[in-house]
């Protein structure tokens, strides 16, 4: 075959190889649909099967593209100009795509556990538990692929190899600087394995951290990030909730009993009250009929503590519960025993002039003062 005078020699040594490797892309196209067909057909009862296959979709087109391609160079002339380039070029590609398709599967299998697990259920511990162990593991699992595919394709490097041969002497050193600098990403990794492991905390988790009331909303590879009621967010590394003390309200259920305290006068009548009390509840879509209990708990000089216990299915329920609670009970006191909230007493002796002597018979008069929420029993000494 007569090639033209104007292309290289080198590029007309690669012509052959070209048109060969386009016959086998266009091969391995077909390959590719033909095969996406029978993993359609073979998934489609499977959510979890489909997403793992749509997730794995364009990095598996690009590695049969790839497997094609080094195929037609493994069958190329050995004295080929620019050969070595090629290969190497096509080995750092080959790592690349391989890393992609793993971190894609991967992160396609966690999308679609999640996806079967879904937290809008009223109990979800197990949907919690197992997003949690799919989050933690499945970013600790592609990091470590992304890790190990860096290091394939450092290692395709000859002088990269020789320095980490040349630096294997001084290892012992190096090992321990490294492991001192490399200390806070360590302890969030060992932190991160224990989480996703032990589960102290999971995801929609409800929480006191540093004083805050939360939820756990994301866990990442290095922190926690808690949504507070208020929506801000409180971003906690992973080795405080291995290390310090913390308030799960969510660990085993997300059943809690939640509490209401009143100060009333001594005399309040505790009857009414407690129908009140379940007059308040009953109104409350929140409570779950489990407990509604009042209980005189503290007696001081002024007046009585109240405790009621209500409880409810969920955290949030819970505050609106005893929310709802407290402003019904201070509604019915002021609309239905109003002397009875707390009042500061006092007793005051007025001496008059001219007062008969000790041994005089005297009369105590005992007129009551009210003001406000104040109440005063004035005595007066009077002459017999």
């Amino acid at each position: 075959m007569n090639l033209p005078t104007s292309i290289p020699d080198a590029l007309a040594e690669w012509l052959p190889l070209i048109g060969a490797a386009l016959v086998a892309l266009l091969l391995a196209e077909i390959a590719f649909r033909l095969g996406e067909r029978i993993v359609r057909r073979a998934v489609s009862a499977s959510p979890t099967a489909v997403a793992l296959a749509t997730a794995m979709r364009l990095p598996a087109r690009m590695l049969i593209y790839l497997l094609a391609f080094n195929a037609v160079l493994n069958q190329s002339p050995p004295d080929l100009v620019w050969l070595s380039n090629v290969e190497r070029v096509s080995t750092l590609l080959l790592i690349g795509v391989l890393t992609w398709l793993l971190a894609s599967a991967v992160n396609g299998m966690a999308a679609a556990v999640i996806e079967a697990n879904p937290l809008t259920q009223a109990d979800n511990l197990d949907a919690r538990r197992i997003q949690t162990q799919t989050q933690v593991l499945s970013r600790l699992a592609m990091g470590l692929v992304v890790l190990i595919g860096a290091a394939l394709a450092l290692m395709t490097f000859p002088t990269v190899r020789q320095v980490g041969t040349s630096l294997l002497a001084s290892a012992g050193v190096v090992g321990i600087v490294a492991g001192f600098a490399a200390r806070p990403v360590l302890g969030n990794l060992i932190a991160g394995l224990q989480i996703g492991l032990s589960q102290p905390i999971r995801i929609d988790d409800v929480v006191i951290v540093e004083d805050e009331w939360g939820v756990i909303e994301e866990i990442t590879g290095t922190y926690v990030v808690v949504r507070i009621w208020d929506q801000r967010r409180l971003i906690v590394p992973l080795q405080y909730w291995i290390e310090k003390p913390f308030q799960n309200w969510t660990r085993s259920t997300s059943e809690l009993i939640g509490t209401v305290f009143l100060w009333l006068d001594f005399r309040m009548p505790l009857a009414p009250l407690r129908e009140a009390l379940q007059r308040a509840c009953e109104m409350s879509e929140h409570w779950d009929k489990r407990i509604a209990m009042l209980q005189v708990t503290e007696v001081d000089q002024q007046a009585m503590q109240i405790r009621c216990l209500v409880t409810s299915a969920s955290a949030p329920a819970g505050w609106d519960l005893r929310c709802h609670v407290r402003e019904y009970l201070i509604d019915f006191v002021q609309r239905e025993y109003p002397q009875y909230l707390p009042r500061h007493r006092a007793e005051a002796t007025i001496e008059r002039h001219g007062a008969a002597p000790p041994s005089a018979k005297t009369s105590k008069a005992t007129p009551v003062v009210t003001g406000g929420a104040n109440e005063m029993e004035a005595s007066t000494r009077r002459p017999a």
